[in-house]
């Protein structure tokens, strides 16, 4: 299972450059310099950017005003992580979100198991935080240990405490429209699209990845009755060997296969809108599922850096004031 929070970007970034700042817009033209090749794609490219940092400070700016006002009746909410063993690039990960969270107002207790922690010793943690009344979301760090089963891990958690929504009751919940934590990945594309106005109701949605963090739980919200889903969705994989068929005649291309640059050009309908929500990584290097040439032949296009990333953060955060809401109503 991938982990959704690694597609997070923290910052404004120029998409088009590579992760050392060096500018490659005039790479994709062969066999002129690089000023002709830069002047001749920028007069190739026409797609809106659909940057998702926006769509997240619209969300934070919420998920702060609504921690403030139970704040004022005395409660604080708060979201626990579990980090098992030392890898740096999720301690990282651990680190960003207690710092967003300070600044949105949220408690972040956290327990760091060592990485010869046992099954045992893991899920202990988790109950410990499912029995704090002082703790309304809950976070496992991804990836555990090999010798760990995160999965098993997962359902021992509170559902309602489950902040990535990837509790086999939540997605149950998701399956069947009731409600619950969402997937944050799945969510924050639903609300990119409403945020930058995109239509989506009624329109030809192509999933290319059939993932359970993204690919599967996206097809479910999108097809869900309320203005900003209402989709025809088809969900298509690497598995099918003429998966281009699909996206060429999509409205809306959502990219979710984690293999880099899969999507290119000619496998974009003219003028669709195309949302890059799968990716990899090459050390520290960011390797998207959509070549950025598409540009050049799509409507709107999410940046290579700081699309998607940023929301699926908001929406993590959204899911723990609601889970601190509800655990307080009464």
């Amino acid at each position: 299972m991938a982990n959704p929070h690694d597609v997070a970007s923290w910052g404004p970034s120029d998409w088009r450059q590579s992760e050392d700042g060096t500018d490659h817009r005039g790479a994709f033209v062969v066999g002129v310099d690089r000023l002709g090749a830069h002047e001749h794609l920028e007069s190739r490219m026409s797609a809106r950017l659909l940057p998702g940092k926006p769509v997240a400070e619209r969300v934070l700016a919420d998920v702060t005003a609504r921690a403030s006002a139970l704040r004022e009746r005395g409660i604080t909410p708060s979201l626990a992580t579990i980090l098992v063993g030392d890898d740096d690039a999720s301690a990282g990960y651990i680190g960003i979100k207690q710092k967003q969270a300070a600044a949105l107002g949220i408690d972040s207790p956290h327990t760091h198991l060592p990485a010869d922690a046992t099954q045992e010793d893991l899920v202990g943690a988790i109950t410990g935080y499912n029995d704090d009344p002082a703790v309304h979301g809950l976070l496992i760090q991804y990836p555990v240990p090999g010798h760990l089963d995160y999965d098993a891990a997962l359902s021992v958690m509170d559902p309602d405490k489950d902040v990535d929504g990837m509790h086999p009751v939540n997605m149950g919940r998701l399956a069947v429209g009731l409600p619950g934590p969402l997937p944050c990945t799945p969510a924050g594309i639903e609300e990119l699209l409403a945020f930058h106005e995109i239509p989506v109701s009624g329109r030809e949605v192509v999933i290319l990845g059939r993932g359970a963090t993204l690919g599967r739980p996206l097809a479910m919200l999108l097809t869900q009755k309320r203005p900003t889903a209402n989709a025809a969705v088809t969900v298509v994989h690497t598995g099918v060997p003429d998966w281009d068929r699909y996206t060429r005649r999509a409205d809306i291309l959502i990219a979710a296969a984690g293999v880099p640059g899969i999507i290119q050009p000619e496998h974009v309908k003219p003028g669709a809108t195309v949302v890059g929500g799968g990716v990899r990584y090459s050390g520290k290097k960011l390797l998207p599922d959509v070549d950025e040439r598409c540009e050049e032949v799509a409507g709107a296009i999410t940046p290579r850096v700081g699309g998607v990333g940023p929301t699926t953060v908001a929406m993590l955060f959204r899911n723990v004031i609601a889970a601190a809401e509800k655990a307080t109503s009464a």
